[in-house]
């Protein structure tokens, strides 16, 4: 913390994407609690200016070069430092400006700049699951040598985080990661050959980006969210189960070593484990909308269907072998997406690169951070030449 009045400065990570807004919402109703004090887009220059006319940060960072300019004249009559290009967003998550960053740029691009902030010994709100995906066991590594909090936004992550809350000491038998189902629940393959990208995009229960909306869509953010919750919570994959959960009020569970089960239960809103990782381990008062017991239908539970969604078996495959595969996976899985939501493939062809891709490229046990950079380059390659992006 710092001196001033222990105001927590936060550096917001991908501030213009779905996470980032909402966060700034959770910072604007804590003045007293939180202040922003960077912000980071890649292309989104318009809202990006907007916020920090808002917000008046130390710092902004637009990750596209081209609308440097731009920005910066927008932002040329305060006192807001402006820069710009992927070098920058990783310098800044490197200075002394800021207590935590809310990881909340979306897919691999969110890994250097949390790899920064750990090493320098910052605590992280992670809301970008592909970085213990992709490198988990390097990342987790120095945020145990740094003494650095990780602690999770994902609305399931940060649900059995608080489920472990004065539980150190006691041995976790499973953790239960509940899935909605997303919008295609109970459909066969039949069906969802000819589905398109705005049905995909349209979530029962939460609103998100696009990527994560797809990934909804596919199940393939179950299986991604099982990858992160074994570096999270330094579980067995036979520790981690997937269950639908439709209604999405039960927001995971562990079960211990008696027998008993803890439950997280709430509506479903994003802000609340925003609102949870950033105030830690404190929680604030807010007007969000409350669950009532009294107005209940009922919850309910099924097993996932694995034979018409793929991605998830493929992400247990990974998830089950560890090495480089969870990054192979992951590098193929953005490729594929992006080029579902461009109507370049329907949305059954994206299993088939994905599992393509993890069969082609060269498996490696124990990778440096140097080889993981290597597969996840090596894999979108593979990916986008199958697809001829």
């Amino acid at each position: 913390m710092n001196g001033n009045n222990d105001i927590k400065r936060i550096a917001l990570f991908g501030s213009t994407g779905s996470i980032g807004v909402q966060a700034l919402e959770v910072i604007a109703a804590h003045p007293d609690q939180f202040s922003a004090e960077v912000l980071t887009a890649h292309g989104n220059d318009e809202l990006l200016v907007k916020q920090a006319r808002q917000f008046n940060p130390n710092i902004v960072v637009i990750g596209d070069e081209k609308k440097y300019g731009k920005v910066k004249e927008a932002l040329a009559s305060t006192d807001i430092k402006v820069f710009c290009g992927d070098k920058a967003l990783e310098e800044v998550a490197g200075m002394d400006c800021y207590d935590m960053m809310l990881a909340g740029i979306v897919g691999y691009a969110g890994l250097k700049p949390t790899l920064k902030a750990v090493q320098t010994g910052k605590a992280i709100a992670l809301a970008n699951k592909e970085t213990l995906v992709v490198a988990g066991d390097i990342v987790m590594e120095m945020a145990v040598e740094k003494r650095v909090p990780i602690i999770p936004v994902d609305s399931e992550h940060s649900a059995i985080f608080q489920c472990l809350v004065g539980e150190t000491r006691n041995k976790i038998e499973k953790v239960i990661l509940t899935a909605s189902g997303g919008p295609f629940l109970g459909k066969k393959p039949n069906f969802l050959v000819n589905v398109k990208r705005e049905h995909a995009l349209q979530h029962p229960n939460w609103s998100m980006g696009a990527k994560i909306s797809i990934d909804s869509a596919t199940l393939m953010n179950k299986g991604l969210e099982m990858i992160e919750a074994k570096w999270l919570f330094n579980l067995q994959p036979d520790q981690i189960q997937v269950q639908v959960h439709p209604q999405s009020i039960i927001h995971s569970m562990v079960q211990f070593e008696d027998g008993s089960i803890k439950a997280q239960m709430g509506l479903p809103d994003m802000k609340l484990p925003i609102q949870y990782a950033m105030a830690f381990p404190h929680r604030l008062q807010n007007d969000f909308p409350r669950y009532d017991f009294r107005k209940i239908s009922s919850l309910t539970f099924e097993e996932p269907d694995l034979r018409t969604f793929r991605n998830l078996s493929l992400a247990m495959e990974a998830l089950e072998k560890g090495g480089n595969l969870p990054c192979i996976l992951n590098a193929a899985n953005e490729i594929a997406v992006y080029a579902f939501l461009k109507n370049r493939i329907g949305f059954l062809d994206m299993t088939d690169v994905i599992e393509k891709t993890m069969s082609k490229v060269a498996f490696i046990a124990k990778p440096t951070l140097e080889e993981y950079f290597e597969s996840d380059g090596e894999a979108r390659t593979f990916a986008a030449d199958i697809i001829k992006l």
